[in-house]
């Protein structure tokens, strides 16, 4: 890895539009734009400052069943005997400082269990799981917002029923299609059987909301079939349902040794069509079946719970719990290294399992925020524009004026005046209001790449990918 790019300039136009589908970007930097800290700052005094009375709480299992041939997130197949067991006893010790460094009056305001897969862990060590949670880090999961997912394989009776009996309000589910033959495609071994099976278990153990994440772009999918998959999820009323459109990224099942036959190459513009053909069907019939879109990804059932874990990212901070998780102060966003290659995976959490309390009083990989960073650039503004405008309701400017001392137009006018040029604002919102038209929704993934600073495109470009 390198290390950090020098100073740039905080707003620069964004560059040539290429592709309406450049990168899904779920959180602003990307761990590939993270690097070595080389004094380790302490944790506790990176939260010393820190506003801490309405924390997210994240814990990562780093396990999987099967790694389907899309997935690049940080997880690996299968656990040799005992290792679940160590990884639980490290999250553990993982817990004793960092809930020290977060001080005596630190509170929770929403939890999540992600992964990998969660439910690979038995019913017993969801138990000590939650435990983790509740008696080390302080979060009464029963009285906040609790999000986990799952796998069909794994949702299993005795597992639900754990999540269920400790305060789980919203259970996601990885369908991604009801189709057989387009799961097989995207490497994902499932029968549609085995999926309604587990719907029906996940909703006999009563989850207050039920999230279906469903894929658009798989090989030899239609609009017929993809019309298919929706009409059998909304078959189940799930509260939410995700709209994820297929990516073929390096060192994945479908990404390693070049694209396999009967899928689109990563810059087909002919793919990029059919995507967005797919992606305005399925927003359009579940409009019409009494959903609301709150992204391009995400819609929810008119009168459904609100989600269950609507974090305030551009504002609140994140604690995260192992090898795989962020954790989110206003200065620095730090992590543990990151990798998609399965060797380096499995060394990475093998190291991880391996270390003693005071390893995790220290941040080792991250990237800072704030001007006074080791790049100089003012990263928290980008943060705050990017994952608001990526919402459907969009960005309350006086919100930013008010934390940033600018309205956004006078720190990114380029940015701002490019999408506007192409369409991609609403320019009947109200003026309190800065939010992306049906247009610019539908371009998300081209309008997240576009606010991304140029040290973080530098440093996610000289990024050692493994």
């Amino acid at each position: 890895m390198s290390t950090a790019p020098a100073a740039v300039s905080a707003s620069a136009a964004p560059g040539p539009y290429r592709s309406p589908y450049q990168s899904y970007v779920y959180a602003y930097p990307h761990k590939t734009a993270y690097r070595p800290l080389p004094d380790r700052p302490a944790l506790c005094e990176l939260w010393a400052a820190e506003r801490t009375d309405a924390l997210s709480l994240y814990l990562h299992i780093p396990f999987c069943e099967v790694r389907c041939g899309f997935c690049n997130l940080f997880t690996r197949i299968g656990a040799p005997d005992g290792l679940t067991g160590a990884y639980l006893d490290a999250l553990e010790r993982q817990s004793g400082p960092v809930r020290e460094a977060l001080g005596e009056d630190a509170r929770f305001a929403a939890a999540a269990f992600g992964g990998g897969t969660p439910t690979f862990l038995t019913a017993a060590e969801l138990e000590r799981l939650c435990d983790i949670a509740e008696e080390r880090m302080g979060a009464d999961l029963r009285a906040v917002p609790l999000s986990v997912e799952a796998s069909p394989a794994t949702a299993t009776a005795d597992r639900l029923a754990v999540l269920a009996s400790r305060g789980t309000t919203r259970l996601s589910l990885g369908v991604q299609s009801f189709v057989d033959a387009e799961a097989r495609a995207a490497v994902r071994p499932q029968r549609r059987s085995d999926v309604e099976a587990a719907l029906a278990r996940i909703r006999e153990a009563g989850f207050p909301v039920l999230n279906i994440d469903l894929i658009y772009g798989i090989a030899g999918q239609t609009a017929a079939t993809w019309r298919q998959s929706l009409d059998a999820a909304l078959a189940w009323e799930p509260e939410e349902l995700y709209l994820y459109p297929l990516y073929v990224r390096p060192l994945t099942g479908l990404g390693r040794g070049g694209t396999p036959p009967g899928s689109a190459p990563a810059s087909d513009p002919d793919w990029d069509a059919q995507r967005l053909t797919l992606y305005r069907l399925g927003r359009d019939h579940l409009l019409a079946h009494g959903y609301e879109q709150v992204s391009m990804r995400m819609f929810r059932r008119a009168g459904a719970p609100a989600a269950a874990c609507d974090h305030t990212c551009q504002t609140d901070g994140m604690v995260g719990l192992g090898c795989g998780a962020r954790s989110y102060t206003a200065r620095l966003h730090y992590s543990f290294d990151y990798a998609v290659d399965m060797r380096r995976i499995r060394g990475i959490v093998d190291d991880y399992v391996s270390r003693p309390a005071r390893d995790f009083a220290r941040a080792e990989y991250g990237r800072w925020m704030d001007a006074d960073g080791p790049d100089g650039t003012d990263e928290a503004r980008r943060r705050h524009l990017l994952q608001s405008l990526l919402q459907a309701e969009g960005l309350e400017t006086a919100a930013y004026t008010a934390r940033f001392g600018a309205p956004p137009g006078e720190h990114f006018p380029a940015e701002l005046a490019a999408f506007a040029g192409r369409g991609w604002l609403d320019t009947g919102a109200a003026p309190e209001r800065l939010r992306l038209s049906a247009e610019g929704l539908a371009h998300s993934d081209a309008v997240g790449p576009a606010l991304f600073s140029p040290a973080v495109r530098a440093a996610m470009a000289e990024y050692d990918l493994r």
